[in-house]
């Protein structure tokens, strides 16, 4: 079962916190919160909160269900452009420097792993310490 949640007008450039989104696509929740909890970026906090809110989401769909037995992982994490604010900055010999403050939408999605996905990570990680 999947829960998702989202996350609008960041004003933040997108591709700062892709960097975020990309150190924790893929991870199991546990080690994603881990993770986002020392990340200097300021990206991270928000998508700590982001991921928080998706969990709350997971549990209210699956009420009698234990979020440490669920084994749930990011499923899917994306970045995508929200407004541009364009402003003027004054600039030498009476012009106008464009400023472009970038924002973005994030969404998140969070899903169990299955028997199957586990095996299968068990075995991509006994094959990469050797």
């Amino acid at each position: 079962m999947e829960a998702v949640a989202r996350l609008n007008n960041v004003p933040t450039s997108p591709r700062k916190m892709r960097l975020v989104a990309g150190l924790i696509r893929g991870k199991s929740v546990s080690k994603a919160l881990g993770l986002l909890k020392f990340e200097p970026n300021s990206g991270a906090a928000r998508i700590e909160k982001l991921l928080l809110s998706a969990l709350a989401n997971w549990q209210l769909k699956n009420e009698d269900a234990r979020i440490e037995e669920a084994n749930l992982f990011i499923k899917e994490i994306f970045v995508n452009e929200g407004k541009m604010l364009k402003r003027l900055r004054p600039a030498p010999q009476g012009r106008g420097y464009r400023i472009r403050k970038r924002s973005n939408h994030v969404t998140l999605i969070i899903d169990t792993m299955t028997d199957e996905q586990i095996e299968k990570q068990s075995k991509k990680s006994k094959k990469a310490s050797k």
